[in-house]
């Protein structure tokens, strides 16, 4: 979508091109009756020219009108350059959300970016665990129904929440770098227990994800044979015993006629 200031002066420049055009048929539809009424005197065919002549020259009036009303208004100002690169970014957004695998996408480089933001921090290695887990446990979240779906949407809740904590953490250490002597020893107790909040945090959304995989592998039932193995067997010798009696038909048509 164009800011203010770009569509200003397209109708601008719109309104100008249309009262040049209107003027210059004005000018051609008089210009052409003025030349043949005398000819021909006054009739029906004059009237037309006439008319559209008129026509041309109340429409390219309201043109000239309008350019200049517009062209007394003060231009809107340039948009500022952050905020036309935010509104750049939206749009490119939306259009990749579009595609069909547009939110794949994103959400990868998102990930991406994240990673890259981290790196050289302390929280590198706890946010690299809970991108692990997290994936381990998106894996398996086709087949975490039931009773398993309340605690889905707590990992939910604490994904968005460690993730925020990692940045928190990179952004106490990058300020702690920076900092004058005095105030480096507050803001090191500041990380150090954001740091141990992060690696608890990342702790125990890893043992959910190990008691979602106890959920998922209690549900496929490893001390019985599975139902496909179950399946296949029975097909197997469903054709075992289809082979037998055409091979039993065979035999009987094969056999001699006694006379």
């Amino acid at each position: 979508m164009a800011d203010e200031r770009t569509r200003y002066f397209r109708r601008l420049n719109w309104l100008r091109r249309s009262a040049r055009r209107w003027s210059v048929t004005a000018g051609g539809l008089g210009g052409a009756a003025a030349v043949l009424t005398p000819y021909a005197g006054l009739g029906l065919p004059d009237a037309a020219w006439a008319a559209g002549a008129g026509g041309a020259l109340v429409l390219a009036a309201w043109r000239w009108v309008d350019l200049r009303a517009l062209a007394a208004q003060p231009a809107p100002p340039p948009p500022d350059p952050a905020e036309a690169a935010a509104r750049s970014r939206a749009r490119l957004v939306a259009a990749v959300e579009r595609l069909p695998a547009g939110p794949g996408v994103l959400a990868e480089v998102r990930r991406v970016r994240s990673r890259v933001a981290l790196r050289g921090t302390t929280a590198a290695g706890p946010w690299a665990r809970l991108d692990r887990a997290s994936l381990t446990l998106a894996g398996m979240a086709g087949r975490l129904t039931g009773l398993a779906e309340p605690a889905l949407l707590e990992a939910g809740a604490a994904d968005r929440s460690l993730r925020d904590l990692a940045d928190r953490v990179a952004s106490v250490e990058r300020a702690a770098r920076l900092a004058q002597p005095e105030a480096r020893p507050g803001l090191a107790e500041a990380h150090r227990a954001l740091t141990g909040q992060l690696e608890e945090g990342v702790a125990a959304y890893e043992r959910l994800v190990v008691a979602a995989a106890g959920y998922v592998a209690g549900e496929a039932r490893p001390d019985g044979e599975h139902p496909a193995a179950t399946r296949l067997t029975e097909a197997t010798d469903l054709l075992h015993g289809v082979a037998s009696a055409l091979a039993e038909l065979r035999g009987v048509g094969a056999a001699p006629r006694v006379p």
